[in-house]
């Protein structure tokens, strides 16, 4: 007896379309357009802090050796009647004022590399962890401004487990990402010091990379939650053990404020209206290095020197 065939069904299960490959969900607000431009500035392999997608200058090869670039000449390139200067320095003045040839401004590129952005993926640990649902946080959208509301006690929480997952998420620039990770740091740390101590050589990797960032929002917002961290134990029973734990991984936070440090805002008469919202990076830098000479005990101001030559202590002794 000939084997019947078995209909066809439509209906089967088909494998969930994965719209973002950064966090794999389908909920993911991540702006496409800028995924794509990632995608094909750097085949998809974009990394925090990394040096892939900077502009390169041409290298002039007049600086290494005795060989000078000249632009090739044209028969047109000859002198012509009431064009020449008369064997004096004194150039005459046109006559017809439509064969002045006004010249466009060259499009000057940042020499210095070093204060150029490096790529930002939206590849945070906090993204991948929030979007599964695994973080027991959700905005509470009431008031003024908005907040955070903690499904659990915040003093029941592993900080090893969730504080490095929530300064990863420092470096995030979209919302809602970048308010959770930034309001539940900081409810985290006002939540305790005795259990923020021990997870601080945790937190160096996630510090590193968002300073690696060097966008400016990212290095204010980080600077901002180092300086809560440095004095979030000067309670009565404190002894500034915190300040003192990040000492001897100075070599990896201060070389990004060393570069920046100098970067004030000259307006001269002008009026700076970012001075409410603390937005000057110099002045913030110089802000942080003092809270971490102050309260990084007697060999603080030693390391600080060494990574930021151009610091003046602020300790009387």
């Amino acid at each position: 007896m000939p084997a019947m065939s078995l209909p066809r069904n439509d209906l089967k299960v088909r494998q969930r379309e994965i719209h973002f490959k950064e966090t794999g969900s389908c909920f993911d607000s991540t702006d496409i357009l800028k995924i794509q431009h990632r995608a094909n500035s750097t085949s998809g392999q974009a990394r925090a802090g990394g040096h892939e997608s900077l502009p390169r200058k041409l290298a002039d090869p007049a600086a290494f050796s005795l060989c000078r670039r000249t632009s090739k000449e044209s028969p047109r390139t000859f002198l012509k009647k009431g064009t020449g200067t008369g064997g004096t320095d004194v150039r005459p003045a046109t006559a017809n004022a439509e064969t002045k040839i006004i010249s466009k401004p060259k499009t000057k590129m940042v020499d210095y590399q070093a204060f150029a952005e490096r790529p930002n993926p939206p590849n945070t640990e906090f993204r991948r962890f929030y979007e599964r649902g695994d973080l027991p946080v959700q905005i509470d959208h009431g008031g003024v401004t908005n907040r955070i509301a903690w499904k659990v006690d915040i003093q029941k929480l592993d900080f090893h487990h969730y504080l490095p997952i929530f300064f990863d998420g420092l470096r995030e620039v979209e919302q809602p990402y970048a308010f959770l990770a930034e309001q539940g740091v900081y409810d985290m740390m006002s939540s305790g010091w005795q259990k923020v101590l021990p997870v601080i050589p945790q937190l160096i990797i996630p510090i590193k990379t968002a300073l690696n960032t060097r966008k400016k929002d990212v290095i204010v917002k980080v600077l901002k939650v180092l300086q809560v961290l440095v004095v979030c134990d000067t309670v009565p029973e404190g002894q500034h053990l915190i300040g003192q734990a990040l000492v001897p991984y100075y070599r990896q936070i201060l070389p990004i404020l060393n570069i920046f440090i100098r970067q004030n805002d000259n307006l001269g008469d002008g009026i700076d209206y970012g001075q409410q919202r603390r937005e000057n990076l110099g002045e913030l830098i110089m802000e942080t290095l003092e809270y971490f000479e102050i309260h990084g005990g007697e060999d603080a101001f030693i390391n600080i020197k060494y990574l930021v030559p151009t610091y003046q202590s602020v300790v009387i002794t």
